[in-house]
């Protein structure tokens, strides 16, 4: 719906553009002896290409920036994840074993279930939050044992929550997509860019051929790298579940 939004937009105000150049044309019409102004197509191409330019400029920090946050937000939770891990070992002997049961079989859930998932843009469902919940509860001293042990219990649930927000920013950003509206303009800037190449003179020499080419290449090569950084769980680019399976050799 978006889409179809932005793009009637786009093309209203291009036949407004139109129906304005038909008006001044009928109404001011130019003289016997004046010449079209060619620099008019030169400016309007320069101004394409400026705009082109900063489009691609955000999408590319847009894109680029959700999946170093995705990084981010992988690491700590790994890392936070493996701290709960040593921790266990602060722990009352029979609460040792089911917290690190506990911790692997999340890090596990996480690389084998809820990374295809990531990457196919499916939603995580409720498997994961169960196991952090299983973690939680495995970690809890109610009461009992030594001062050092009651605070390697409240470290383990500071940790804990540490794992908690950066699941859920790293799951808010597998669902993060590039703005249906700045594809819109990538596409359309694109094509506008490389059809303006055509007003000015373009023959069949060799020199001619290189350009149009090599700019056409350099817009597609740019275009599919945004594609590709807009999923940041999937994809040759995409970020690899590494910090799990190197903390818990998976």
């Amino acid at each position: 719906m978006a889409l179809l939004e932005t793009l009637v937009v786009v093309f209203s105000v291009a036949l407004i553009a139109a129906v304005a150049v038909h008006v001044k044309t009928k109404l001011f019409p130019l003289r016997e002896g004046d010449e079209p102004r060619e620099d008019v197509a030169e400016y309007i191409s320069m101004m394409v290409s400026v705009f082109y330019a900063l489009v691609l400029g955000l999408c590319l920090v847009s894109v680029w920036d959700n999946r170093a946050t995705a990084d981010d937000r992988v690491q700590a939770e790994a890392s936070a994840l493996h701290q709960t891990y040593l921790l266990a070992d602060a722990l009352p002997a029979g609460q040792r074993g089911p917290v690190r049961d506990a911790a692997r079989a999340y890090a596990a859930h996480v690389v084998e279930v809820e990374w295809p998932r990531m990457a196919d843009r499916e939603p995580l469902g409720e498997e994961g939050w169960a196991l952090l919940a299983r973690l939680r509860v495995a970690g809890e001293l109610d009461g009992k044992g030594s001062t050092a042990q009651q605070i390697a219990a409240q470290e383990m649930l500071a940790q804990l929550g540490y794992v908690d927000d950066a699941r859920r920013g790293r799951e808010a950003a597998a669902e993060e997509r590039l703005s249906v509206v700045l594809w819109t303009g990538l596409v359309i800037g694109g094509v506008l860019t490389v059809a303006f190449m055509f007003l000015f003179g373009l023959n069949r020499s060799s020199t001619h051929v290189i350009l149009v080419m090599g700019l056409s290449g350099f817009i597609a090569f740019t275009v599919l790298l945004i594609h590709q950084l807009d999923a940041p769980f999937g994809t040759s680019l995409g970020i690899e579940p590494d910090p799990f399976t190197r903390y818990f050799s998976l």
